[in-house]
């Protein structure tokens, strides 16, 4: 299955430009239907700004949404779709609520305003990789338990879980193609004395990751 990135969760940013307030909101959602309804909920708790600008990308389909919600064409909805689809996430929604400062931006202004926010509001959110993951159970003996955490993050993994009792029984979550090489890696370190189990394999969102701060 062909990886891609969605929103790790949901964020809020400010911006704030010669007194007009910009506040992006970014969602996951996983229909239009969820995505009308994050815009719908955002004009009402924002009913006395200006504009609620919007946009949202489905991977499903290939939906592409926006609106200017009344901001001069191309200067809005646009500037912030584009912001998700240079990043490569999909199943998002982003509302960009403006309150008017009582200074004209210009188009200019008001693109790198609606873009900014939206990028701001992703950086806050992080995102997720949607790809095959293998779930791994480790044992691991106190003595190799930071060289362990070392070769967990080599391959790509992250901790999920650690027991500690009499051994350390750590539960490791990493791209499912690096599995092999990790089972691999334990046995040299151990010299075959610690055999991780695999638990499952699931399509799914890892773990948070940040959005590029270009």
């Amino acid at each position: 299955m062909e990886e891609y990135l969605i929103p790790f969760g949901e964020a809020e940013a400010e911006y704030v430009e010669k007194r007009s307030r910009f506040i992006g909101h970014v969602w996951r959602v996983e229909s239009e239907e969820e995505a009308r309804s994050r815009i719908e909920e955002t004009k009402k708790r924002h009913y006395d700004a200006r504009h609620n600008c919007w946009c949202y990308v489905l991977r499903q389909g290939n939906v592409l949404r926006y609106s200017d919600d009344g901001e001069p064409q191309g200067t809005a909805g646009q500037p912030m779709l584009n912001v998700f689809q240079r990043e490569g996430v999909f199943d998002v929604c982003c509302v960009v609520t403006r309150y008017f400062g009582g200074i004209l931006l210009g188009a200019g202004g008001l693109t790198r305003a609606y873009g900014g926010t939206a990028k701001l509001a992703l950086n806050e959110a992080g995102v997720s990789r949607m790809r095959l993951w293998a779930t791994v159970a480790v044992p691991c003996t106190y003595s190799l338990y930071e060289r362990m955490k070392l070769l967990a993050e080599e391959c790509g993994g992250i901790i999920e879980d650690t027991e500690f009792g009499a051994d350390i029984l750590l539960t490791v979550t990493l791209p499912a193609e690096n599995r092999q090489g990790f089972f691999d890696k334990i046995t040299e370190l151990s010299a075959g004395g610690l055999e991780p189990l695999l638990m499952e394999e699931t399509f799914r969102p890892g773990p948070r990751e940040e959005a590029r701060r270009g």
